[in-house]
């Protein structure tokens, strides 16, 4: 539940409590019958301000999170071979699985990690 939520759900509360004692006291022997409205008007505040915070839409922002892949050494993606079959890879068939750079071949299903070759 948000911040906003509970804090609408406390302002009800407090409005329906004042609002029942305006009409309780404006009820008794000495009460002055003019709370009475300034009572419901209270009450009916706190129901709507309740009503709002319930239908109110959840505002949880997820984090927006990007991942560029940066394929260790001078890979040409163009010439990428798989290992086993030679079959020609592709951008899409490189994966990050636990932080490293992992191919799965679209042909022959063999899957295995990028090394970097010593640029020397």
């Amino acid at each position: 539940m948000s911040a906003g939520k509970i804090i609408a759900y406390i302002v009800a509360a407090i409005l329906i409590f004042f609002g029942v004692l305006f009409i309780w006291g404006a009820t008794g022997d000495q009460g002055d019958l003019m709370w009475i409205p300034v009572g419901l008007i209270t009450i009916a505040l706190g129901l709507v301000l309740i009503f709002w915070a319930a239908r109110r839409p959840k505002q949880d922002v997820l984090p927006q999170v990007t991942l560029k892949v940066d394929l260790p050494g001078n890979i040409n993606l163009d010439t990428l071979k798989c290992k086993s079959c030679g079959g020609a890879l592709k951008a899409e068939n490189i994966k990050m699985v636990a932080g490293a750079p992992v191919v799965t071949c679209p042909y022959c299903g063999t899957t295995y990690q990028l090394t970097e070759e010593p640029k020397w």
